[in-house]
C-alpha cells in the first residue's frame, strides 16, 4: 500500500527546517570587512634597473637567505628554526591559541554526564519520601535507593555569541601564527645582519693589520732619520702615536667580532663558548632583491598580517558583546534508573526521566552592558588604527631600504674610483721612492691614503649587505598570508 505524505505535516516540516537554517545563520555583531588601507601604486625609491619581481623569481618560500650564496650563512640561519628560543615560545603561543578555539568549539556541542550513586535513610513510614537524614532515630522504616543517571544539557547557540568568540578565537589563531613567522623573520634578519657585519670585522682587521704594519716601518723610517739629524723627536712622536691608534682600532675590532659571534650564538640557541665562526672577508656582492607590488605586500609581511587578523578577532568579539543583551536559553535531559536492589536496578519499572528549558535574561543593569558594547568598538577601532599605521611603517620601511641601496650604489661606485686613484698614487709613488726621488714616508702616506679609502668602501659595501637584509624583511622574506 502507498503512503501518501500530509501536506500539512510536510509544511511544518519544512517551516521548521527554515527556521532552524535561520536560527543556525544568525550571529549578531556586525561582520568583518577589512578596512581599507593606505597603498602606493609603486614603490617611490626603486633603484635603477630594478623590476618587479614575477612568480616564477620570487624569493624563495622561506630560505631566502639562499640569494647571498654563502654556505657559512646557510648552516647558520638553518639552526634558527631548530634551536632559537624566541621562535620556540611564539611557537607555544601558537600551540596555546590553538587549544583555546578547540575549547570555544567545544561550546557549540551538548555535554553528556553520567552519575551512579546509593542513598540510605529513614521515614516515618508508610510512603512518605525518603529523609535525607540518616539514622534519625525516630522510628519508621529505613530505606535505601541507588540511582544511575544520565544528563544532556545544551546550550543552543541562538543568537550566535559562541559562534563569534568561535570566530574571534580563530583570527586569534591566526595572530598567533603571523607572530610565530615574524619571530622568526626577524631571528633570521638579525642573524644575517650580525653575520655580514661580523665578516666586515674580519675585512677590517685585515687592513688595519696592514695599516698597522706601515706604521711600524713609517715609526723605524723616523727614529733612523732623528738618529742620522734630519728630523725631529717630534716627527718620532708623531709616528708613534699613528701607530698607537692603528693598534688601539685593531684591538677594537677584536671586541667587536667576538659581540657579533656571541650574538650569532644565542640567535642559533647555543652558548657563546660553543660557536666559533672561522674568518672570511666580507663579499661585495650586493644581490637584486625581487620586489612585488606595493598591494601584494599586505599579504606578504606577517606583521601586517597579524594587525590585520587582530582587527578579525576584536570584531568578532564586539558580537560576543551584543550578544549579551540577548535571553540565555538552556535545553536538558535527564534519563536513568532509581531503585532497590541493585541486582534489579535497570529496568522498565525504574525508569526515570526529565525533560526542560530555561530561558534567561538580566533586566536593570545599569548600563553595563551598553559599556562593554562601546568598549569592544573601542578597542576594534584602535585596531584598525594599529592596523593602518603598521602599513605605513612597513611601506616606510621598505622605501627607506630602497633608498639606502640607491644612494649606496652611487656611493659605492665613486668611492671605488677613490680607491682605484689612491691605489695609482701608490704605484707612483713607488716607483718614484724606488727612483730615489722621494722619501718612503710619502709612499707610506700614500698607502694609508688607499686603506683608508678601502676602508670607506668596506663599510659601503657592509652597508649595503644589511641594508638588502632590511629590505627582506620588510617585504616578509618570501611568506605569504595565504598560509595562514
Amino acid at each position: 500500500m502507498r503512503r501518501l505524505a500530509c501536506p500539512r505535516a510536510a509544511g511544518v516540516r519544512r517551516t521548521a527546517a527554515l527556521a532552524a537554517a535561520l536560527l543556525a545563520g544568525c550571529a549578531v555583531g556586525p561582520n568583518y570587512h577589512r578596512p581599507p588601507a593606505p597603498v602606493p601604486e609603486a614603490y617611490k625609491e626603486t633603484p635603477p634597473g630594478w623590476k618587479l619581481g614575477s612568480p616564477q623569481d620570487a624569493l624563495d618560500r622561506g630560505e631566502w637567505w639562499h640569494i647571498f650564496a654563502d654556505p657559512e650563512l646557510d648552516g647558520l640561519e638553518g639552526q634558527v628554526d631548530i634551536s632559537n628560543q624566541n621562535v620556540k615560545q611564539y611557537e607555544a603561543q601558537y600551540r596555546e591559541a590553538a587549544a583555546l578555539l578547540r575549547e570555544a568549539e567545544a561550546q557549540l556541542f551538548p555535554v553528556m554526564s553520567a552519575s551512579f550513586g546509593g542513598q540510605r535513610g529513614g521515614g516515618g513510614g508508610g510512603t512518605a519520601a525518603v529523609s535525607s537524614a540518616v539514622g534519625s532515630g525516630t522510628g519508621g522504616s529505613t530505606h535505601t535507593e541507588f540511582t544511575l543517571e544520565g544528563v544532556l544539557t545544551w546550550q543552543p547557540d541562538i543568537w550566535g555569541t559562541i559562534r563569534r568568540q568561535v570566530e574571534s578565537r580563530k583570527a586569534g589563531v591566526q595572530v598567533s601564527e603571523a607572530n610565530l613567522a615574524s619571530a622568526r623573520l626577524s631571528a633570521q634578519a638579525t642573524l644575517a645582519t650580525d653575520y655580514f657585519d661580523l665578516r666586515a670585522t674580519d675585512s677590517l682587521r685585515t687592513l688595519l693589520t696592514r695599516a698597522a704594519g706601515l706604521d711600524q716601518r713609517a715609526l723605524e723610517i723616523a727614529q733612523n732619520q732623528l738618529r742620522s739629524g734630519t728630523a725631529t723627536s717630534g716627527d718620532v712622536a708623531a709616528a708613534r702615536s699613528a701607530l698607537e691608534a692603528t693598534q688601539a682600532q685593531l684591538i677594537g675590532v677584536e671586541q667587536q667580532r667576538g659581540t657579533y659571534e656571541h650574538a650569532i650564538a644565542m640567535l642559533s640557541g647555543h652558548l657563546p663558548s660553543e660557536v666559533s665562526i672561522a674568518a672570511a672577508p666580507l663579499k661585495a656582492t650586493v644581490p637584486q632583491v625581487p620586489l612585488t607590488l606595493p598591494s601584494q605586500l599586505l599579504e606578504r609581511n606577517p606583521a601586517i598580517a597579524a594587525a590585520e587578523r587582530q582587527m578579525k578577532q576584536e570584531n568578532a568579539l564586539i558580537g560576543v558583546a551584543i550578544g549579551a543583551y540577548f535571553p540565555t536559553i538552556s535545553l536538558s535531559a535527564l534519563g536513568g534508573y532509581a531503585g532497590n536492589p541493585l541486582s534489579t536496578l535497570i529496568h522498565a519499572g525504574n525508569r526515570i526521566w526529565s525533560v526542560g528549558g530555561t530561558a534567561s535574561d538580566t533586566l536593570l543593569q545599569g548600563g553595563e552592558q551598553v559599556a562593554a558594547v562601546a568598549q569592544a568598538r573601542a578597542t576594534y577601532d584602535q585596531y584598525v588604527a594599529s592596523y593602518r599605521q603598521t602599513v605605513l611603517s612597513t611601506f616606510q620601511s621598505v622605501e627607506d631600504q630602497l633608498l639606502a641601496l640607491r644612494v649606496l650604489e652611487r656611493e659605492a661606485a665613486v668611492e671605488q674610483k677613490a680607491v682605484g686613484d689612491a691605489q695609482t698614487a701608490v704605484n707612483v709613488a713607488l716607483n718614484q721612492f724606488n727612483a730615489g726621488t722621494v722619501s718612503y714616508t710619502t709612499v707610506i702616506t700614500d698607502i694609508q691614503s688607499l686603506i683608508a679609502d678601502q676602508q670607506a668602501l668596506l663599510t659601503i659595501q657592509q652597508n649595503q649587505l644589511v641594508a638588502v637584509v632590511s629590505l627582506i624583511e620588510a617585504l616578509g622574506g618570501g611568506w605569504d598570508a595565504s598560509r595562514l
